[in-house]
């Protein structure tokens, strides 16, 4: 699971990471409050899952507790790379002396860990990458020895990191280990011009497969109808459009989601209900799918293999018995091929249901559910 930057920030916090003074606000009123509250320029930065924000005007600074509340109604909406800024995080502005890239990783590649540091920070560093990449210091990190104070000061000597910055690169590994991460990253990592190490920005990805470790953590940072989901066994992500969007299976669901784009329109979100869809399974899935107030059609895509397509439509159909009222809310767009493909369709056709649509194909499934959602 990827967090949102102040998230993020919440743990550097709490491993002893300097950041700067900061909190969320939902709304315009609460940014103004929050820039009173720290009596300094703010920054106004959206908070959303994705890289580019500065570049699409996404971070914009504030004077003062009046232009807070301004700014952060300009971002409060925004659309960024498909993802919606909901909230923003309001954060006393940092002047950055110098600025540095810093990231510990999961290398599934090498099978362990892998630092990544670099005297060079900030919204060009996948551009160094690809150009420079010796500007980048790279360093397997042993599993079992970790990053001590010596391995940090290795780092930062070797990327050309200032001395003090290795006390944070060691608080950057503990973070990694102790929140059993994937990924940990600060990027800028700067040094200010009274030589304080700050982290400017951060991104985190748990490992969800360490849930059982931190389940009160996750009831902290995700959507409820997530945690709905993974109390029944079910994978399911929110994103930021208007198509729910239901499979079985993890190809056939990414698989959805790219028509679902081609077609013209974002996903809601997305809903894996596995390779045993009973009716109860189909149930719970389209009661999470529906209880998202941004969905406007639903698109069920199943490919029936071990799981036959009419076991599928009799889920169903089931289903929507269960959801009453709830099932005919918003338009339900079924795509069934595979086992038994003609026996699950004739049993959705004879139930006749009003919400639902049946297509044939999975992209013209998806053309469907786009303009459903679009309202035509």
């Amino acid at each position: 699971m990827d967090l949102y930057e102040y998230q993020a920030k919440e743990l550097f916090g709490r491993h002893g990471i300097p950041v700067p003074a900061g909190k969320v606000a939902a709304t315009p009123a609460e940014a103004r409050e929050i820039a009173a509250e720290l009596n300094a320029p703010v920054v106004i930065k959206a908070q959303v899952k994705t890289g580019g924000r500065g570049k699409a005007g996404g971070i914009r600074p504030a004077a003062g507790p009046v232009s807070a509340e301004q700014e952060a109604a300009r971002v409060l909406g925004m659309d960024i790379k498909g993802h919606v800024a909901r909230r923003v995080l309001v954060e006393a502005a940092t002047v950055p002396f110098e600025e540095y890239y810093a990231a510990f990783l999961v290398d599934r590649a090498e099978g362990g860990f892998l630092a990544m540091v670099s005297g060079q920070g900030g919204m060009e560093i996948e551009e160094l990458a690809a150009t420079d990449p010796d500007a980048i210091v790279k360093l397997p990190i042993d599993s079992v020895t970790g990053v001590d104070a010596d391995t940090a000061r290795l780092l930062a000597a070797k990327a050309g990191l200032p001395e003090q910055a290795a006390g944070v690169l060691e608080k950057l590994w503990h973070v990694l280990v102790a929140e059993d991460a994937l990924l940990v990253e600060v990027n800028p990592l700067i040094c200010t011009t009274d030589q304080r190490v700050v982290a400017l920005d951060g991104k985190v990805t748990l490992d969800d497969n360490a849930y059982f470790r931190h389940a009160w953590q996750y009831a902290e940072r995700t959507d409820s109808l997530e945690d709905r989901a993974r109390a029944k066994g079910l994978n399911y992500v929110k994103l930021d459009g208007r198509v729910g969007v239901i499979g079985n299976g993890a190809g056939l669901v990414m698989s959805t989601l790219d028509v679902v784009a081609g077609a013209g329109a974002a996903p809601a979100n997305f809903l894996d209900i596995g390779g045993g869809a009973s009716a109860q399974v189909m149930a719970d899935g389209l009661e999470i799918i529906l209880a998202d107030p941004d969905v406007r059609s639903v698109l069920v895509n199943v490919f029936g293999g071990i799981t036959a397509c009419d076991a599928v439509a009799n889920g169903i159909v089931t289903a929507l018995e269960l959801l009453g009222e709830r099932g005919r809310a918003r338009p339900i767009v079924v795509r069934l091929d595979g086992n038994n493909a003609e026996v699950g369709r004739r049993i959705l056709s004879e139930a006749r249901h009003p919400a639902v649509r049946q297509v044939s194909t999975m992209d013209g499934a998806a053309e469907t559910a786009a303009r459903l959602a679009a309202g035509a």
